[in-house]
Order: C-alpha cells, then sequence, then structure tokens
C-alpha cells in the first residue's frame, strides 16, 4: 500500500477544521489539504452540524497526514496532547513559535510549548532537545523558558 500509515493524529475542532488546516499548512512546508467532505442530511442530524457544512479534512503537515473533525463545542483540546515540531536550528523554532502562536498563547506554557489561536497545544523544540536534557544545568534553564533559546540551553550544559 502506498502512501499507508498506520497512526494519523485526528484532531475535534468545534468548526473551525477547515480554517485551522488552512492555517497548519500554511506554516509547514511539504504540507497540502487532501480532502474535505461535507455533512450529508443523514449525518447531520446525529451530529447537529448542519447539512453542507465541512465534516472532516484530511491533510499533511510536512508530509506527515492528519484528520481534523468539525465535531461541535462537545470536546475541546487539552494540554494532554500536543504536536512537537522538532527544528535544525533557532531560525526554525523562532518561525514556528511565532506563526503558531498567532492569535494564540505563547506564554501558556513553559519549556517551548505554545497553545495556538484553536486551543491545540505544541512544543517547538530544538532536535537535539534529548540529548541538551541530560544536563540538569540545562535542565534547569529550560524549566525557565517559554520559547526555546538553544544558545541559552548549549551554554547551560557546558
Amino acid at each position: 500500500m502506498t502512501g499507508f500509515r498506520r497512526i494519523t493524529p485526528f484532531l475535534w475542532f468545534a468548526s473551525q477544521a477547515e480554517e485551522a488546516a488552512t492555517f497548519y499548512t500554511g506554516i509547514f512546508p511539504n504540507s497540502r489539504i487532501r480532502q474535505v467532505t461535507h455533512y450529508s442530511k443523514e449525518a447531520s442530524g446525529p451530529s447537529g452540524r448542519p447539512e453542507g457544512s465541512v465534516m472532516t479534512v484530511d491533510f499533511e503537515l510536512d508530509g506527515e497526514p492528519v484528520s481534523a473533525l468539525n465535531g461541535g463545542p462537545v470536546f475541546t483540546f487539552t494540554e494532554a496532547i500536543s504536536l512537537v515540531v522538532k527544528c535544525k536550528d533557532q531560525a526554525e523554532i523562532d518561525h514556528y513559535w511565532n506563526r503558531l502562536s498567532e492569535g494564540g498563547d505563547p506564554n501558556a506554557q513553559a519549556c517551548g510549548w505554545l497553545k495556538d489561536k484553536y486551543g491545540l497545544s505544541w512544543q517547538i523544540c530544538p532536535v537535539e532537545i534529548d540529548e541538551l536534557a541530560k544536563s540538569p544545568k540545562a535542565m534547569a534553564a529550560l524549566m525557565n523558558m517559554t520559547k526555546i533559546d538553544i544558545a541559552r540551553l548549549k551554554e547551560a550544559a557546558r
């Protein structure tokens, strides 16, 4: 099976699935909206969503599949789940941090976590975060950061 992925994140939105997918695919390279489905008459009744409105959006973020559902306001995102973005340098951290936090709350969490305007949590961190976190001094520095500063972490690790 070409393109088969066993696990795909599935995100529940009240009504902003297509808007969010468009926002996210505009941030990451190698991203696109693959398919948008709409609520049929049969599906709209049980779901409480309007017939003809967007039901699901299948999209790719940097080549990785993601699905989104407009399921109504029954469920919302919590910090119990986040998407991790590994960055090769400070410029990438700055880019993803700045773009994903537009309209959201970049100070909602520490250690490279932010909450976007849809309430979804993201971890924006360097690719070497696991190695840096082995240093107690780097870990102490990390605990006092919102957006990660790679140079400060490396300095603390020395």
